[in-house]
């Protein structure tokens, strides 16, 4: 990154190394597919040992792969935990390779089962694709159909950036529809306008890992239709009525363009008598959690870790987690 960005973001040293050596993936040319191989690279090279005992499964639902994370041992009264993951990359990047390190995270921290999706990616397949096949999976689980000793009640959904979308629009269509909600939502880092409004878009429109302008291109393949980005399943914070949506987790990033957008959907749920909690990842950019073993990064994830076993012990479910040493802002 150049001197004046290190300058005016106040990066530590450890995230301006992480931003360089992100930056050194590049694409070898301007193709959707070279975008998609960079973007692998770059996650696979940011992924650490996989956590000891974690057992992983690839399987699918239909044509939808799916890829779930088991920790060994025996499910705790008889039936795991579950957490939906939703996955990142603007909705046109990202499979169920890219992101084993956001699951790592969590799994050393939480005594769970986590499923991901390989939700179809735009521009081949726009909104509402990934929406569906989120909530396909979401279905499933609730039927029953990966695995007899996964819970279908305690379900929490999750998911960073696009994935924090998806997440909160899953929420939404449940919600609409008049269906159960999740125990929790947990949206990290998310899109949840089209608007530019909000002062972190203009303090930080130039910032390492997601620019105004990079934004603008994926919303672009995601919601090609004028029509669609006023959907409230598309881009939530475009709702007006909030009311009996899923408590919420809302994790932001200090120096990106969505910060504020998660602090005015904090305050549209709380406006709506939605419990909600934000956390601010002091120092942090959008895409950073991938620099584990950073002081900031790792409190994101233990406060994020938090939040998730708190959703489920409101439902008297036992989950064991590592205690935040981060306080819920």
């Amino acid at each position: 990154m150049s001197v004046s960005q290190s300058e005016r973001y106040s990066l530590s040293p450890e995230m301006q190394e992480f931003v360089r050596a992100n930056q050194g993936f590049v694409a070898v040319d301007v193709s959707l597919n070279a975008r998609r191989e960079a973007f692998l690279r770059s996650c696979r090279h940011f992924t650490p040992v996989k956590p000891q005992g974690l057992q992983i499964t690839d399987t699918v639902l239909g044509n939808l792969p799916v890829r779930l994370y088991k920790p060994s041992g025996a499910a705790p009264k008889q039936a795991w935990p579950v957490l939906l993951y939703l996955h990142g990359g603007g909705w046109d990047l990202g499979n169920l390779d890219t992101h084993d390190w956001f699951v790592y995270a969590l799994a050393k921290r939480l005594n769970l089962v986590i499923v991901a999706v390989a939700y179809r990616l735009a521009p081949e397949h726009p909104y509402p694709a990934a929406l569906d096949d989120s909530l396909t999976v979401w279905n499933a689980l609730r039927a029953g159909e990966l695995g007899g000793d996964l819970s279908c009640e305690p379900l929490v959904v999750c998911g960073d950036s696009a994935g924090g979308t998806l997440a909160a629009g899953l929420c939404m269509t449940l919600r609409d529809k008049g269906e159960l909600q999740p125990l929790g939502q947990a949206l990290v880092y998310p899109v949840l306008t089209t608007e530019t409004f909000q002062p972190s878009a203009t303090l930080y429109a130039d910032a390492p890992l997601l620019s105004v302008t990079g934004l603008a291109g994926s919303l672009e393949r995601y919601l090609p239709l004028v029509q669609m980005r006023s959907e409230v399943a598309a881009m939530p914070l475009m709702a007006r009525d909030f009311r009996g949506l899923a408590p919420a987790f809302i994790g932001v990033a200090e120096f990106d363009i969505l910060r504020d957008e998660g602090y005015a959907y904090r305050d549209a749920l709380e406006a709506d008598n939605v419990p909600v909690s934000l956390y601010l990842g002091k120092g942090l950019l959008h895409g950073s959690l991938r620099a584990q073993g950073v002081e900031q990064v790792e409190a994101f994830y233990d406060t994020l870790a938090q939040a998730i076993s708190t959703f489920l012990a409101n439902a008297h479910c036992s989950i064991d987690s590592v205690p935040s040493v981060s306080d819920l802002g």
